[in-house]
């Protein structure tokens, strides 16, 4: 199944849950998009309800079906701490999702595009692999010819607070993971634990 590049507004209406940050796709439209989206029914069945989170946190990171399933999986060989848990620590991980915590871009999709773009290093070398693993302490950095991208000026202006767990250097356009997060510190919007209960039934 390929990424999803249609609108985002309107799969944050679907899902109720803003995937900008902003919250501007709901202040208006708080309602699935359709013409039957604001009379929509409420209630959903357990499946229903099991779906809805997994599609919530796989839109969030912006991940393919596979890639999301794949990630789950290797979630499950961690031996320490809960499954679901593990799996949203893995998805923070993310190379794409790090550059968009640091603040070097406005929204994950863009931070997706900063990396298969090679504007991105890390502990100074290229990767173009948005799905790459950072490991706490690793540096991430913009490469020098890219520094002066305005799209890049204007994501680090714009931030106003990062993640306790990551650190930043506005000047060298540089910072790492300090540490892996924990679960408080990550969406209180999306309950993982219905990830899990519907990759159990499946696999």
């Amino acid at each position: 199944m390929s990424r999803y590049t249609g609108p985002s507004w309107k799969i944050s209406r679907r899902l109720g849950i803003s995937l900008s940050g902003t919250g501007k796709e709901l202040a208006r439209r708080p309602y699935a998009p359709g013409q039957h989206g604001p009379n929509q029914r409420r209630n959903k069945s357990e499946y229903g309800l099991q779906l809805t989170e997994k599609q919530k946190l796989r839109h969030t990171y912006g991940l393919t079906e596979r890639q999301f399933r794949n990630l789950f999986m290797a979630a499950g060989n961690i031996t320490e701490g809960k499954h679901g848990v593990n799996f949203m620590i893995l998805l923070e991980q993310r190379l794409d999702n790090v550059v968009f915590r640091l603040g070097l871009a406005t929204t994950r999709r863009q931070a997706r595009q900063f990396v298969n773009h090679g504007h991105i290093l890390v502990d100074g070398k290229r990767v173009d692999i948005p799905s790459y693993r950072v490991e706490p302490g690793q540096v991430i950095s913009v490469r020098e010819k890219s520094k002066d991208l305005a799209f890049i000026k204007e994501a680090v202006e714009s931030t106003l607070g990062r993640p306790a767990f990551v650190s930043f250097d506005a000047e060298k356009l540089e910072g790492s993971l300090t540490r892996l997060p924990e679960r408080e510190e990550l969406s209180q919007d999306i309950d993982e634990s219905f990830v899990v209960e519907f990759y159990n039934k499946l696999l």
